[in-house]
């Protein structure tokens, strides 16, 4: 009876082991569908029975919009969007049928070859571990290999009892995904212009679009402006006016202050008395040769965020950090939706997505006044360097250009900042210097995304 109940014991154990140890090295299966490449495998253990599984998107980790039964559930990473009618299907209401099972297959098939993997491996290390244990017991061969053969079977057993279920389960919940957007909350609002809807390509002209960081608010207004760059507040000091004085481009500025993913690029904006129309599509239809792209601050509500920081004692407490990783789940969401527009125009144009500069630098002398000590900097570039993170981990997956603007030694409280000071009109927001150095910034990234590439599909 105690020789036993210590086999059972060593059972357990090794199960527990094996299926740990698989579930850390079982390789994650790439399924490609609907011109996206996606990662299948699991998720970490829990202990509750069902639940939402994982959804690696750009660097963060979301939970999905479908609860699967189990204590492991699916975990997907989205590596690669490409241009593809079949995406371009799946973000056109009522012609995604065959791109959405095409999909919902891949993932199932995914899937079952994942699980097809653990079980092979957690037999694997089992074995591998049974063997130990009963050779350091010293039993005999025929022992050796009942004892083996036994735990094995208890081990499968337990595996398929605490695995399985999801296993099993799984696909018929990932039969009811129609897209990757949709798996993580969103669903595209609208189409992206069908081909016959742009204008002929120019080989000089270049479309700006996104927030106030690109319309140079708080700088000097544009001469001769209209009521559309009057509310959106662009400026002749900004970083598209810069880039179309120093480059042999005709640079056209659509950005709007206060635009996000949803209301300004994709969709329209409402500014005072005015609906400012959507700014992605407008710039399609012009024909561009390339598109610049800022946007993310507004999505996050970046100045909120400084804001509260400054009026906290603390800007590393729990409240905050919760707000931000909520408002930072949000962007990538919304940020999906916006690649994979882009990526669904049929002969689309280069494109350019700007990180964000530093406003801080090293010397924050100017800001402890105000609130926000050298501690709380620290978090708040930390907080900017994770939406750059988004930023470029998402255009590196739609094969887009990104632009590093460098503002090292200009920051607000230096002698030459290239951002506005805390009492301007437009805080931390670039001069009409560094509007020139985003300008700089985006000029090469323009020409390494306007560069002739091998690839067979257009940029």
């Amino acid at each position: 009876m105690r020789r036993a109940s210590i086999n059972m014991f060593i059972f357990a154990l090794v199960a527990g082991i094996a299926i740990t140890i698989s579930l850390l090295v079982t390789p994650m299966q790439s399924v490609s569908a609907a011109g996206q490449t996606v990662r299948v495998g699991a998720a970490a253990p829990t202990w509750s029975m069902s639940g939402p599984g994982e959804i690696d998107l750009f660097g963060q980790q979301l939970p999905t919009t479908i609860d699967f039964f189990g204590p492991v559930r699916p975990k997907l990473e989205l590596t690669r969007i490409e241009l593809s009618p079949q995406l371009a299907n799946l973000v056109e209401p009522g012609k995604g049928a065959n791109a959405a099972q095409s999909l919902q297959q891949s993932l199932v098939d995914g899937w079952t070859h994942y699980f097809l993997w653990q079980v092979a491996i957690v037999a694997v290390v089992a074995v591998a571990l049974l063997a130990a244990i009963a050779g350091w017991r010293h039993i005999s061969i025929r022992h050796t290999l009942a004892f083996i053969a036994i735990g094995l079977v208890i081990t499968e057993a337990i595996n398929g009892g605490a695995i399985m279920v999801t296993a099993y389960s799984a696909p018929s919940k990932l039969r009811e995904v129609d897209s990757f957007q949709e798996l993580v909350g969103i669903a595209p609002t609208m189409a992206a212009p069908a081909h016959e809807q742009q204008s002929k390509k120019s080989s000089d002209r270049i479309v700006v679009v996104g927030d106030s960081t690109a319309a140079g608010i708080g700088n000097p207004p544009l001469p001769n402006a209209d009521q559309f760059d009057k509310a959106c507040e662009r400026s002749i000091d900004s970083f598209a006016t810069a880039l179309d004085q120093t480059a042999d481009w005709q640079v056209t500025n659509l950005a709007c202050s206060s635009a996000t993913v949803q209301d300004g690029l994709l969709g329209a904006q409402a500014r005072g008395d005015l609906s400012i129309e959507p700014q992605l599509p407008r710039a399609i239809a012009a024909g561009p040769k390339a598109i610049v792209i800022s946007i993310g601050a507004n999505d996050v509500n970046w100045s909120g965020v400084l804001q509260m920081c400054a009026v906290v004692d603390d800007c590393r407490n729990n409240a905050l950090d919760a707000y931000w990783q909520q408002q930072l789940a949000v962007f990538t969401r919304e940020y999906l939706m916006l690649l994979v527009w882009l990526r669904s125009i049929p002969d689309p144009p280069a494109v350019v997505v700007n990180l964000y500069y530093d406003p801080f630098g090293d010397d924050n002398s100017c800001l402890e006044p105000l609130g926000i000590t050298t501690e709380k900097v620290k978090v708040l570039k930390e907080h900017r360097d994770a939406l750059n993170t988004v930023i470029a981990n998402g255009a590196t997956s739609a094969d887009i250009t990104v632009a590093k603007p460098d503002f090292t030694g200009h920051g607000v409280c230096s002698d030459q900042p290239y951002v506005q000071g805390i009492k301007a009109k437009a805080p931390m927001h670039p001069t009409a210097a560094g509007a020139l150095a985003i300008a700089l910034a985006d000029q090469d990234a323009l020409r390494t995304a306007l560069e002739p590439t091998p690839t067979t599909s257009p940029r």
